[in-house]
C-alpha cells in the first residue's frame, strides 16, 4: 500500500477515508498547488523551448534580404534542370531524330523504362556498357533534383547548430552528381559514335552549366551568409511570470524559484510596504541641501532581450 505523503504513515487497507487516520491531511488534496505548479513549469518550459525554434525558423526563411535571396537561389538548381541539358541525334535512312534531354524527359523515359530489356543490354558484349553508362547518368540527374528539393526543404533549419554545414552539403552533392552524370553522358556518347558513325551523335548543352552555376550561387550565398550572419528576434517568453532563461537558468544552479516567482509577481504596493520609512520619507521629499540643484536624471539603461 501507499505512504502518506506528510507524515510516512503506511495506509492500510481499511484507510479508505480521504484523510490520513495519523497526521489526518487531506490525502487527495495534499501537495496540489506544488503539482500544478510543476505542470505549469513543464508546459510553460517547452513552450519557451519551441518559440525559440520557431523564431530560428523565422530568421532561416526571412531574417534579411539575404536570407529571402538564399530562397530564391536555391530554387534556381531546380529550375535549371528543366532546361536542355544534353541532346542525342539519330540520322539514318527513313530516321531524322533530334532529342533534347531534361528532368523532364529524363523522368518520363525512367517512368517507362524496362528494366528486365536494360538489364539484358547491360550484359551485351557490344552495347552493354555504353547503356549501363546512360542509366547511371540519369539516375544522378534524378537524384540531383531530389537533393534540390531537400535542400529547399530544409531552409528552416538553417539557424540551427549544423544549419551551414547541412546548406553546403546539398549544392556539393547536386555539383557532384552532375558532373558525374554529364561526364557518364559523355562517354555514352562516345562508344555509341564509335559503334554507329555518322548515324548517333550525342553532345552535352548549355543547360548542364546553368545547373552548376546556380548551384555554385548557392554556395556563394551560404558562405556570405555565414560570415554576416542572421539576426534572430527572440520572442521574451515567462514561466510562471519569470523571463524563461532566467527562470531556466536559476533552475539549474539550484537556486530558490518560489522566491524568485514571487520577485517578479510582487505588486507594486507590496514593494513599498518592505521599504524602511527613511528609504519612503526620502524616496518622497528630496534632502535639504539638495534642494536647491535640479535633479540628475539617470542614464537610461538598456531593455534585456530574452534569449
Amino acid at each position: 500500500m501507499a505512504n502518506c505523503p506528510k507524515c510516512n504513515y503506511k495506509l492500510k487497507l481499511t484507510d479508505w477515508r480521504p484523510n490520513c487516520p495519523s497526521c489526518g491531511v487531506n490525502l487527495v488534496y495534499y501537495g496540489m498547488e506544488e503539482r500544478l505548479l510543476a505542470d505549469a513549469d513543464k508546459a510553460e518550459t517547452e513552450h519557451a523551448y519551441f518559440q525559440k525554434k520557431l523564431d530560428r525558423v523565422k530568421a532561416s526563411y526571412a531574417g534579411s534580404k539575404l536570407t529571402i535571396a538564399r530562397i530564391v537561389l536555391t530554387v534556381l538548381p531546380l529550375g535549371m534542370l528543366f532546361l536542355p541539358l544534353a541532346q542525342i541525334v539519330l540520322k539514318a535512312p527513313y530516321i531524322d531524330k533530334t532529342t533534347n534531354l531534361s528532368i523532364l524527359t529524363i523522368g518520363m523515359k525512367v517512368a517507362n523504362l524496362d528494366f528486365d530489356a536494360l538489364l539484358k543490354l547491360a550484359e551485351s558484349q557490344i552495347v552493354g556498357t555504353p547503356f549501363l553508362m546512360m542509366a547511371i547518368s540519369m539516375v544522378c540527374i534524378l537524384l540531383t533534383a531530389v537533393l534540390s528539393l531537400l535542400g529547399l526543404i530544409l531552409l528552416f533549419l538553417s539557424c540551427s547548430p549544423r544549419g551551414f554545414s547541412r546548406n553546403l552539403f546539398f549544392p556539393i552533392a547536386g555539383i557532384a552528381l552532375t558532373s558525374t552524370s554529364a561526364l557518364l553522358f559523355q562517354k555514352y556518347s562516345a562508344e555509341f559514335a564509335r559503334l554507329f558513325p555518322g548515324a548517333f551523335t550525342g553532345s552535352i548543352k548549355f543547360g548542364i552549366f546553368a545547373v552548376l552555376a546556380a548551384f555554385l550561387l548557392v554556395i556563394i550565398i551560404n558562405i556570405v551568409i555565414k560570415k554576416v550572419g542572421v539576426p534572430i528576434k527572440y520572442k521574451e517568453t515567462f514561466i510562471n511570470g519569470v523571463p524563461a532563461w532566467e527562470y531556466i537558468a536559476a533552475k539549474e544552479r539550484g537556486e530558490d524559484i518560489r522566491a524568485l516567482i514571487d520577485k517578479y509577481n510582487k505588486k507594486p504596493e507590496e514593494t513599498a510596504e518592505e521599504l524602511p520609512e527613511a528609504e519612503q520619507d526620502a524616496a518622497g521629499e528630496p534632502a535639504e541641501e539638495d534642494a536647491g540643484e535640479p535633479a540628475q536624471e539617470a542614464p537610461p539603461q538598456e531593455e534585456s532581450k530574452g534569449e
